[in-house]
């Protein structure tokens, strides 16, 4: 099995780049993909607008809200992959804005949203969640332009639901009927909408659009020290700390030798002394290491290597893989061609060197210009990639404004 790459409110309608691969081709813009995070209201964020591009990069000074920005969208992409509040948000009074108080029932909550592009244009995805005190969505807004496709509100505080209604242009404009109040209406259309009426195909693509685009997401944060053991021989599904990466080698050596020859040339750029291969090698226990070629018959095991050096290779070989390969629920139904990955990664330059570093980001750029893989990452300080092609710096305060 060959690796697959990862290749202000709107008016509610009447009635309702180390290693470059070759030259990239044209971007693919029926590619279903995030273009806008938005943090109306989210723990140090309030009225933030964030544009995402192939490579984004949070950067700013510690408690400038980095890290906030990609849990919201992580948090975002779980709900759309059906996840329930509870698993999207573990702690939901700590997304709350630290000043906001209470209304006269004792209610706290958070807002954020995001626009995906694609095949139907910017689709505008906004979520009102109440923390306090009870956990559950009180309203959501899908839209399309100048129409609202989708709209829901908390009518009854004693019923655990929402009151929903969206957009049917035929006989009569729109459709109501209840959907829990736990879970992203966006996700249970598809469910719910018979798509009879072109406004209920425009409502079915649009939120097709936008669950694709937020639900191929891998989150990863390498650990080094996971990294240096030997594993046990599994899926071959590389998990987002990157603890397993000896087995995933083990299998993706084999299935793929162009890629597999990439990264080796990659490692050359980022790792110390001479790299001929990188081996994966069995032991007598069932598990799997993996091991540096240095080409004069020598070789080093990765316990061996500096923790920049592991979590340049676990990165590097996220941004030269795909789906098949990473421990991630994408949207089965939907082909590989039409859909991008992103990959979101906290403290992104951690342990790196300058070298590491640009090389990473060439790496991260090329892929992105092929559309297949999109990044979002955190970084401490952006002024090592100022001027970079095909990478969008957004530089935050300590107060979380860009």
């Amino acid at each position: 099995m060959a690796m697959p790459f990862a290749s202000a409110e709107p008016p509610v309608a009447e009635g309702f780049g180390g290693t470059v691969p070759p030259e990239p081709r044209e971007p693919l813009d029926v590619r279903p993909r995030i273009t806008e995070l938005r943090l109306s209201a989210f723990a140090g964020h309030r009225g933030a607008g964030f544009p995402l591009g192939a490579v984004t990069l949070f950067a700013g000074p510690s408690g400038s809200g980095k890290t906030t920005a990609l849990a919201a969208y992580e948090a975002l992409a779980r709900l759309a992959g059906g996840a329930p509040l509870v698993e999207a948000f573990p702690d939901p009074v700590a997304c709350v804005p630290d000043r906001a108080r209470p209304d006269a029932e004792g209610r706290r909550g958070f807002r954020i949203g995001c626009t995906a592009d694609g095949a139907e244009g910017p689709v505008r995805l906004d979520v009102a969640v109440q923390a306090e005190p009870q956990l559950r969505i009180v309203g959501e807004r899908l839209s399309a332009g100048e129409i609202v496709l989708l709209q829901t509100a908390l009518r009854d505080p004693g019923r655990r639901a929402v009151q929903a209604a969206w957009h049917t242009a035929g006989t009569a404009p729109v459709t109501r009927a209840p959907l829990p109040d736990d879970r992203l209406g966006t996700a249970l259309l598809p469910l719910r909408v018979a798509g009879k009426t072109d406004g209920q195909r425009r409502v079915l693509a649009a939120a097709e659009q936008m669950v694709v685009a937020l639900r191929s997401v891998f989150v990863c944060d390498p650990r080094p020290d996971c990294m240096r053991t030997p594993v046990p021989t599994g899926s071959g599904r590389l998990m987002p700390g990157c603890d397993n990466l000896a087995d995933v080698l083990w299998r993706t050596r084999a299935e793929c030798a162009r890629r597999h020859g990439r990264l080796v040339e990659a490692l050359r750029a980022g790792c110390a002394g001479p790299v001929y291969d990188l081996i994966a090698e069995p032991l007598f226990d069932g598990t799997v290491r993996a091991l540096l070629d240095r080409g004069d018959g020598h070789r080093t095991e990765l316990a061996r290597l500096g923790e920049g050096e592991l979590r340049y290779l676990a990165h590097t070989l996220v941004l030269l893989t795909g789906p098949g390969v990473l421990a991630m629920d994408p949207p089965g139904e939907v082909p590989d061609a039409l859909r991008s990955l992103t990959v979101l990664a906290d403290g992104f330059d951690r342990s790196l060197d300058p070298g590491q570093r640009r090389s990473l980001l060439r790496l991260a750029a090329a892929m992105g210009a092929f559309g297949h893989i999109r990044l979002v990452a955190a970084v401490n300080d952006a002024s090592w990639c100022v001027g970079a092609e095909g990478v969008t710096v957004v530089h935050l305060n300590r107060d979380g404004t860009p």
